[in-house]
């Protein structure tokens, strides 16, 4: 049985959850989710400029697990843009804790959401 996750904090919680391209019906589309983590990956790493390792510290990660979230968000971008799929911000995961940015930007650690626990 693997370890479990490590709690990641998020300092950010989207107001919308579901992105499409523009014209094309729903039934017409592949839907990619994309985790609240790898969310907040992408906007530490590339809106806010920080280094991966300061965002690893604030997202409660190691730098390697910080690069595999921001690699894996960074390719389901790129795969709905270029191909025109819908992209989900997935609202619930286990090993996500929503926090204030204050408390994130100091590596402060908050309960995680334990899906079925």
């Amino acid at each position: 049985m693997p370890r479990p996750k490590r709690c990641r904090n998020v300092a950010f919680d989207p107001a919308h959850r579901f992105f499409k391209p523009q014209g094309v019906p729903m039934s017409d589309l592949d839907c990619l989710d994309l985790g609240l983590d790898e969310l907040e990956a992408l906007r530490i790493a590339d809106l806010l400029g920080i280094s991966q390792t300061e965002g690893a510290h604030m997202m409660n990660v190691s730098q390697p697990t910080f690069n595999r979230i921001l690699s894996s968000a960074r390719s389901k971008v790129a795969d709905s843009l270029v191909n025109a799929h819908a992209l989900r911000i997935e609202s619930t995961q286990g090993h996500v804790a929503v926090s204030n940015g204050r408390d994130a930007a100091r590596g402060g650690r908050r309960s995680c959401r334990r899906s079925g626990t």
